[in-house]
């Protein structure tokens, strides 16, 4: 396998990762429970059209089906056709059609200001952010909301319960020791900076005319267990550079076996509801 082919941001359109991913998001709680999360600060309950931005295999339009009423419109959008071919053959409702494009195309494929609401889940930080903020603006009705998380790393944020050792060793400690010692992969030692702090975003939403009602730094609790299976799937196996996809799976079995499954660490979110002014 040619590990370019696996990249978290370009790599979504593969049948392997569109598999491995459907199958993580099944068995562990990690992106159903965010989606819930991010569904029920939406206010969805009198949403008349609704899109799930960057749908994937379709578990955050799950959640969001879950709070929409009978008669609502909900539209999941994605640029992997693979993603979405596994998503239409694990749910089937009548409200929901799929659109096959990129989050910064949204304002190409739905009209403007018939949407009550815009869901994205752990998926804004790999677009064109300021591109995409200006596409939901458009199809927003007045009073609509936008709500999305932006992962800790990425907003430059960390949960307090983050902020505490976890017990045992950790396994992407782990990776990093055995890729070096066998490959002679040197882990990064310079601080990436975040690339989308809070002000930042909230610069790019007022520009739109999107005001930030509610911002919340979160905390989840994530297995080793669910670790190593998240760290798994093509699109997320470490470490990145050019080792191929078997190579990292032999370094993450290694450092599986050296970890206790249900020690757990905390995975921070920055969860954001804006909604477009009235008068815009």
């Amino acid at each position: 396998m040619n590990p370019l082919e696996y990249d978290a941001v370009t790599g979504w359109d593969d049948d392997a990762t569109a598999e491995a991913y459907a199958a993580f998001a099944r068995a562990h709680p990690m992106y159903s429970a965010s989606s819930r999360d991010l569904a029920a600060r939406a206010g969805l309950a009198y949403s008349r059209g609704i899109v799930d931005l960057c749908g994937g295999t379709g578990t955050t339009a799950e959640a969001i089906l879950a709070l929409a009423s009978p008669d609502a419109t909900v539209i999941s959008l994605d640029s992997s056709a693979a993603m979405q071919r596994i998503g239409r053959s694990l749910l089937s409702d009548p409200r929901l059609t799929w659109v096959n494009a990129s989050a910064e195309e949204l304002a190409d494929h739905v009209p403007a200001r018939s949407v009550d609401a815009v869901v994205c889940n752990s998926a804004l930080w790999k677009t064109d952010v300021s591109a995409v903020v200006a596409a939901v603006r458009r199809v927003l009705r007045p009073g609509g909301r936008f709500v999305f998380n932006i992962g800790g790393a990425f907003a430059g944020v960390t949960h307090p319960d983050a902020q505490i050792p976890p017990p045992g060793p950790s396994l992407s400690g782990l990776i990093e020791q055995i890729a070096a010692r066998d490959y002679g992969v040197v882990p990064p030692t310079a601080a990436v900076p975040a690339k989308l702090p809070l002000s930042v975003v909230t610069g790019m939403l007022a520009d739109a005319g999107l005001h930030v009602v509610a911002a919340e730094v979160t905390g989840q609790r994530t297995t080793i267990a669910e670790r190593a299976a998240w760290l798994s799937i093509p699109v997320f196996a470490h470490p990145e550079g050019a080792l191929s996809y078997e190579q990292k799976m032999a370094i993450l079995a290694e450092a599986t076996v050296q970890t206790e499954p249900d020690n757990f660490t905390i995975t921070t979110w920055l969860v954001i509801v804006a909604e477009l002014l009235e008068a815009v």
